[in-house]
């Protein structure tokens, strides 16, 4: 017994007929959300993970600062967010690295630990870098209303 060969199945290259008679949506503009605020332009954001030395690294912050090794600099500590100042004065050497490291009793006092993600905020007008514990971003969003309760419930 010889098999019989089949034929390739080809889709038709004909629009379907309920296509056809449909209306376009070209009349229609999609829906855009609309920011509340502009972005700013003089921040400029990101992210990094503290490790167990206290150290975070994001070259794009600092390159946006423009700090280099050898810079010193003042930290600060309130609710959740440790600020960098570059500082004459300022008790903390920026390696050649490029590497921030947060003072142990600023980490302590804002809760950061090791492994820990903070959402970094440079101001280069300002010549501040602000670390901020995602732990705390989350809190204010969930108190502005944008995300649920972390028990799933309604804000």
């Amino acid at each position: 017994m010889s098999a019989q060969p089949l034929a390739p199945v080809i889709p038709s290259s004909a629009v379907p007929a309920a296509r056809r008679r449909a209306r376009p949506a070209a009349g229609r503009p999609l829906p855009l959300a609309r920011p509340v605020r502009p972005v700013p332009q003089d921040v400029v954001y990101g992210i990094a993970r503290i490790d167990a030395s206290g150290r975070i690294c994001e070259r794009a912050i600092i390159t946006a600062l423009g700090w280099a090794g050898g810079d010193r600099l003042a930290f600060t500590a309130e609710a959740g967010v440790v600020t960098a100042r570059r500082d004459p004065g300022g008790m903390v050497t920026l390696p050649a690295s490029g590497y921030i490291t947060i003072p142990a009793a600023l980490r302590h006092r804002c809760g950061l630990e090791p492994g820990d993600q903070v959402l970094l905020a440079a101001l280069p007008g300002q010549d501040a870098l602000a670390a901020c514990c995602l732990a705390v971003v989350d809190q204010a969003i969930r108190a502005h209303g944008a995300l649920p309760h972390a028990h799933g419930g309604q804000p």
